[in-house]
């Protein structure tokens, strides 16, 4: 009987378990709906949270007291609610705001590590300690990154977002940051002309091209 016991408490772990990973999976299938008042563009929820994490890596390097691991943490766990509240953009969060800590809540209590999310999830929302202003930063900073894509493209629309977003940045390497990606044109990273291999694709070009920095009229022109 023991053992039938100990059996079950395991089968019961592990579905708590494959029912996470499942849940989490739904982010990818729910849309952030500020894009719909925007008029273009579109994300996912695990496409923020993940871009997130990286921003949050990014800015854990700039400050050095910050703990990195934490910081990720915070950042991958930030919206881990709406994949049950769904994401509500400002418009609705005034009128129709769903209780997603409430959500997180509920989430934490069903799996063995569920005070690990709860607890990066309320320090997160609390905007007290370095690295949860950090991460708050990074969550502007990668809606940003979204408009500055979308900007480009034509958009007129997000020039104003831009302004409001930066507005909202709390710490000065999130504000120095904001300030680069608004300074960035978001193809820079990989187009230049300079670059005989971006130019012809002529392989025997291509090894001595590696690793070559971009040449400042080139960045600068992609900045427009």
């Amino acid at each position: 009987m023991p053992r039938t016991n100990t059996n079950k408490k395991q089968s019961k772990k592990y579905m708590a378990l494959a029912n996470f990973i499942y849940e989490t999976n739904i982010h990818s299938k729910t849309p952030r709906s500020g894009f719909w008042f925007l008029g273009s563009g579109n994300q996912s929820v695990a496409e923020h949270l993940f871009h997130t994490a990286m921003i949050a890596y990014t800015l854990a390097h700039m400050e050095p007291k910050a703990d990195k691991a934490k910081m990720i943490m915070m950042a991958l766990f930030h919206d881990i609610g709406e994949g049950r509240t769904s994401d509500l953009n400002y418009v609705h969060q005034r009128y129709g705001r769903l209780s997603e800590s409430r959500a997180v809540a509920d989430l934490a209590q069903s799996v063995p590590f569920g005070e690990e999310i709860l607890s990066a999830y309320t320090e997160e929302q609390a905007k007290e300690t370095l690295e949860a202003k950090l991460v708050k930063d990074a969550d502007q900073l990668e809606l940003i990154c979204m408009l500055r894509e979308e900007q480009v493209k034509g958009n007129t629309k997000t020039a104003y977002w831009i302004e409001t977003a930066l507005m909202r940045l709390k710490t000065d390497s999130g504000k120095k940051l904001g300030q680069a990606l608004v300074e960035t044109n978001p193809d820079a990273w990989w187009t230049d002309e300079t670059d005989a291999w971006f130019v012809d694709r002529d392989r025997e070009k291509q090894d001595w091209q590696v690793g070559k920095k971009s040449n400042k009229k080139s960045v600068k022109r992609l900045k427009k």
